[in-house]
């Protein structure tokens, strides 16, 4: 019996838990539809508020377009730039007629205003002296003879063999010039060293320099040459380094340099021999130091100068 009744007195306590606890889920209830409500409403007021800050932003850009507008007007109008008013919205919506041809007509008025006023704050072109084309006059080509050709009266400083070429002498030869000249010579076969040391000799000085066995060659010792040996021009007593040699009859009028395409030594080279009185000649005539005397050879007459 007292458990039956401590049982019941169970079942009433949950009862009344269960009951309590229905209570505060609709209390619950009501207060999150009460909170609903209110953020509607406060949600309500939040867009009217932003709307009402749009409109007022939107008012004062509107103001501000129509002052930058009213500006504009007045400076072009201060220019001389014409206005013209531009039709509604609504007046250019209508058919397609006279209302929208004359907006055309207007739009084509405005640009050659424009265009006009351009036009006039632009300053007229100079005309330009044309330039008057020279007419280079032709160079006349110099005749191709021994006039083309430098030679001079150069002094064997110093000679030895060359390091890399067995047939080759390594001469320094002064003609006058600055220092001397550096000559790459084929007379090893020839002509002994203890010969080319200390004398004079007849340079060809405007070949184009070349590069022998690593050395670049300055000029051309003169040589009469034949089967029969070869033998170094012997220039006139009394010569100094850079005399000039000169052949009567052609004016001495040498190229700085040769040019080699040219092929102006080889033209001339034929016509260079010795004469039966062992005097070098051109053609015909003998090549000379002007006031000191002939150049000749040793003992080799009637043979080719190289």
């Amino acid at each position: 019996m007292i458990i039956f009744r401590h049982y019941l007195r169970k079942i009433a306590n949950n009862i009344m838990s269960l009951q309590k606890i229905e209570k505060n889920a609709v209390l619950i209830k009501n207060t999150m539809d009460e909170l609903k409500v209110d953020l509607k409403v406060m949600n309500e007021k939040y867009n009217m508020l932003l709307a009402q800050q749009l409109r007022e932003e939107n008012a004062k850009l509107v103001l501000a377009v129509e002052q930058a507008k009213q500006k504009l007007i007045l400076l072009e109008t201060q220019n001389g730039i014409k206005q013209i008013k531009v039709p509604s919205r609504k007046m250019c919506t209508q058919s397609s007629g006279a209302p929208v041809q004359k907006l055309a007509e207007e739009k084509q008025d405005l640009q050659k205003v424009s265009e006009e006023k351009t036009n006039a704050n632009k300053k007229p072109k100079e005309a330009k002296p044309k330039k008057v084309k020279e007419t280079k006059e032709p160079v006349a080509e110099l005749p191709i003879d021994v006039g083309r050709l430098d030679l001079r009266i150069g002094h064997i400083d110093h000679v030895e063999k060359h390091p890399e070429a067995d047939t080759l002498y390594l001469l320094k030869i002064s003609c006058g010039e600055e220092k001397p000249r550096t000559v790459c010579s084929g007379l090893v076969n020839h002509v002994p060293m203890d010969k080319l040391k200390d004398r004079y000799v007849v340079l060809l000085c405007n070949l184009k320099p070349v590069k022998m066995r690593g050395i670049v060659s300055e000029a051309m010792v003169m040589c009469a040459s034949c089967e029969k040996g070869v033998e170094v021009l012997i220039p006139p007593q009394g010569c100094s380094p850079g005399d000039l040699v000169e052949c009567e009859g052609y004016n001495r009028n040498p190229d700085a340099v040769m040019n080699p395409k040219k092929k102006i030594f080889e033209t001339v080279a034929p016509d260079l021999h010795t004469n039966d009185s062992l005097e070098a000649c051109y053609k015909d005539k003998v090549l000379s130091v002007p006031g000191k005397g002939n150049i000749v050879a040793e003992t080799l007459k009637k043979v080719p100068i190289k």
